[in-house]
């Protein structure tokens, strides 16, 4: 699952990756000739590559622009301002552009430009995250040091050096917290949260700072060291603050309400579907895979002694008992609470060996290590791939894990196993890796145009992600395990699931235990997983519904392409040329693949 918004961009074009360069040069040939309105573009994003950084220096590390890795985001109001002014002035000279005389490529990023400068300033001007949500301010002094020291884009001591200047400003950070945030205004489940998360950074200054301290020396050495004490009394002093101050204040709402998850909606999915068609969608996708997993489920429960009875026509409650007896099987089969990356790394190789075996995609050979999440993200995702930024492209990638939490009672740990059962932790492994996020992002990161990368799409990225599930399951893995099928189609039921909580949580007023029902009822979630989930989604609007709408909208384009095609059509070209184009929104690689008009 990837959260960031600015998705992935790329420097360089592996010509002979995927073979695509054939499709490149087809798609060059069809493209009208440079014009002014292009060159005009053009500089316009390239403004926006070079100085968005001034605004977001720790997301520029993250993308591979490392000019200000001594830099953290200025969120004071002076900062939000100046944001807001550089927004309007790039809106204005884009503005100006006539796109139609744009070329397609051009016409494509120029409505991401577009799209992204109007989601800065709602954000801004309306939804005023900055005043209620204390993540926001955790989140980035985690980043800004975990996104130095993960990766080697750099020598160590230069990323130390980097470093130790963004500790000595974490301290103006959490100031900037305190001061910015109306705690009347924050969410108890969000005040909650950073209680929890906030000594997470210490936590990275444990692992990454302090065991490297020998690799600087002289003055080099004191000043990390003496920014590491001012870092740990920061920390603890917002910790005091959090706890005192803003827990026993915190009483906000975090339902967001119709009308700005209706507008933070259009700006997530870029989609033409709207809510209202999404929950039509969704409901209906419900009804068509419970009934799908009911036929797999009688197959497996034949015969076996003590089965629910399974007639063809069942009841709601006939259909119930059978896919939850089917369901059991697979929850049986799980790993010890320790070995879930062991297990990970088992399925990753396996996925791979498979998709190269069956031809089914280009596979990169992009680093990728599968580690423990660490602490400063936990409590939103049980798992998330995290790629390098396009400007860092062929550098690791991480497929994150959360560790079960020692506390847990025997209890709980059984309950989020049987959920991430051997087959679960497989179908993850699609959804993270391969042919997943790892794989989809590696080639996003070569698409030429950087602006496109850094704007990658959520809903095409997390899309890809349930279609690179379905693509695995259909073409026979496991040797057509019908147990494999069944998890990979109630891991589909998240995501139909996702997005009807989405809407009908921060939208209609849904409670937590109808929300609870619909997971553990109707999708057949475990309560561990049911109950995480519920936070996340309260932490979360227009997020989760990214996963369904963007399989529908790949699922959709498939379909297109196998009836265009006919007897032509090629599984393995079709999905190479899909991801050749970078993250757009699925509506633009429509557009692009059969030649269609670019609408804004």
């Amino acid at each position: 699952m990837l959260t960031h918004r600015r998705g992935v961009p790329t420097l360089f074009v592996l010509a002979t990756l995927l073979g695509l360069a054939a499709c490149k040069q087809r798609q060059e040939a069809a493209a009208p000739p440079p014009v002014a309105q292009d060159a005009e573009f053009q500089a316009v994003a390239d403004r926006y590559v070079d100085e968005f950084t001034r605004f977001s220096p720790v997301d520029a590390t993250r993308v591979g622009d490392h000019r200000r890795d001594r830099d953290i985001d200025d969120l004071t109001p002076a900062g939000m301002q100046a944001q807001l002014a550089w927004d309007n002035e790039l809106q204005a000279a884009l503005g100006k552009i006539d796109r139609s005389r744009l070329t397609r490529a051009n016409q494509v990023d120029a409505a991401l430009l577009d799209n992204a400068l109007r989601a800065d300033v709602w954000d801004i001007t309306q939804f005023k995250r900055r005043e209620w949500d204390p993540l926001l301010y955790n989140d980035l002094a985690g980043s800004a040091i975990y996104n130095l020291m993960a990766r080697q884009y750099a020598p160590l001591p230069d990323r130390l050096k980097a470093a130790s200047a963004r500790l000595r400003k974490l301290g103006k950070l959490y100031e900037t917290a305190r001061a910015n945030l109306v705690v009347e205004k924050v969410p108890e489940v969000y005040a909650e949260q950073v209680k929890n998360r906030n000594r997470g950074v210490l936590s990275l200054i444990d692992e990454f700072l302090k065991p490297n301290l020998d690799k600087l020396e002289g003055a080099d050495r004191d000043e990390l060291k003496a920014a590491i004490a001012e870092a740990t009394a920061a920390v603890n002093q917002h910790q005091k603050w959090i706890e005192t101050r803003l827990l026993p204040k915190a009483k906000g709402e975090f339902r967001v309400g119709a009308k700005l998850f209706d507008e933070r909606l259009g700006f997530a999915l870029e989609s033409k579907l709207d809510r209202g068609e999404i929950r039509r969608r969704a409901e209906a996708e419900l009804k068509r895979v419970r009934e799908e997993m009911y036929g797999v489920a009688r197959g497996l429960m034949a015969g076996k002694p003590k089965s629910p009875p399974a007639p063809d026509n069942p009841t709601a409650e006939e259909q119930q008992k059978v896919i939850v007896a089917a369901l059991e099987l697979a929850a049986a089969d799980r790993p010890p609470r320790d070995k879930l990356v062991e297990y990970a790394k088992d399925a990753l190789s396996q996925a791979t060996v498979f998709a190269k075996t069956l031809d089914l995609i280009s596979v990169p050979t992009d680093p990728i290590d599968i580690i423990l999440m660490p602490e400063f993200q936990r409590g939103f995702a049980v798992a998330y791939c995290d790629s390098p930024g396009p400007l860092d492209a062929g550098q690791k990638t991480f497929f994150a894990i959360s560790p079960i939490p020692k506390d847990w009672d025997q209890k709980r740990v059984d309950s989020f196993l049987r959920e991430y059962n051997t087959h679960a932790i497989q179908d993850v492994t699609f959804h993270e890796a391969m042919p997943g996020h790892y794989l989809q992002l590696a080639y996003s990161n070569r698409y030429p145009s950087k602006l496109r990368s850094i704007l990658g799409s959520g809903s095409f990225i997390e899309g890809w992600g349930v279609y690179a599930e379905r693509l695995m399951t259909d073409a026979g893995y496991l040797d057509r395990d019908p147990l494999m099928l069944l998890v990979n189609r109630k891991w589909y039921l998240r995501a139909i699931a996702n997005a009807i909580l989405d809407q009908a949580i921060h939208v209609d007023g849904m409670t937590r235990d109808a929300a609870m029902h619909l997971m553990m009822h109707d999708t057949f979630q475990e309560e561990r997983e049911a109950a995480g989930k519920w936070t996340r989604a309260q932490l979360s609007s227009t997020q989760l519904s990214t996963y369904f709408v963007g399989f529908q909208e790949h699922w959709d384009l498939r379909q297109e392409a196998q009836k265009r095609a006919g007897e032509t059509f090629s599984l393995k070209r079709y999905n190479d040329r899909v991801i050749s184009f970078g993250s757009p929104p699925v509506r633009f690689v429509r557009a692009l693949m059969f030649d269609l008009p670019i609408e804004p």
